[in-house]
């Protein structure tokens, strides 16, 4: 899987992250790094390597509202947090749950490969199942999800399949491809564990 990757140690220029105002300058510099559309949908990294703090305040104008840009246009970018550590972690969480919002968070390897992929913020159950089937089945159209899974969800309509599926996507969470007019989904990062 390809993926562009922001990083923030780079972009910030110090390891700590804080206050508003820096992070809406941050948000105006991610802006400009990904005012260039990717050809189809691809994971953007926000990679926090280096970075020992970051403000809940610095966090929600920068990534929060970068993420809220990304996908109110219709961005074939999906902003996910890479290599954030605990407390960079526990700090988007409150965000998360403050805007109850969600956001993924992965560990890349040196080799680049995605691990530890979770979800900030909680996602309903039938959200949360839905996701975790994308996860597992790779690539996924809500005809499919409908075969697969409706007697036991007791979900015959695609429609609600539909639906499930397109919310993920505008959460950022699952990639959405469209062929002509039909769609279909995948995982951000089909490594993950």
């Amino acid at each position: 899987m390809k993926y562009a990757t922001i990083q923030m140690l780079e972009l910030a220029g110090q390891d700590v992250l804080s206050s508003s105002i820096d992070g809406k300058v941050a948000f105006f510099a991610m802006l400009e790094k990904t005012k260039s559309e990717p050809a189809e949908p691809t994971p953007l990294l926000i990679d926090f390597d280096g970075i020992q703090v970051a403000t809940a305040s610095y966090l929600r104008e920068a990534i929060f509202a970068l993420k809220t840009y990304l996908r109110t246009r219709d961005s074939k970018f999906y902003p996910v947090a890479a290599n954030a550590n605990t407390a960079v972690r526990d700090e988007l969480a409150v965000i998360a749950e403050a805007k109850k919002e969600y956001l993924l968070v992965v560990v890349i390897s040196p080799a680049g490969e995605a691990t530890n992929q979770e979800i900030i913020g909680q996602l309903d159950p039938k959200q949360a199942s839905t996701f975790d089937r994308v996860k597992r089945l790779g690539r996924t159209t809500a005809g499919e999800m409908k075969d697969k899974f409706g007697a036991e969800e007791d979900v015959s309509a695609p429609t609600a399949w539909n639906n499930r599926l397109a919310s993920l996507a505008a959460q950022g969470l699952i990639l959405e491809y469209t062929q002509g007019r039909a769609k279909f989904y995948k995982p951000l990062f089909t490594e993950a564990n």
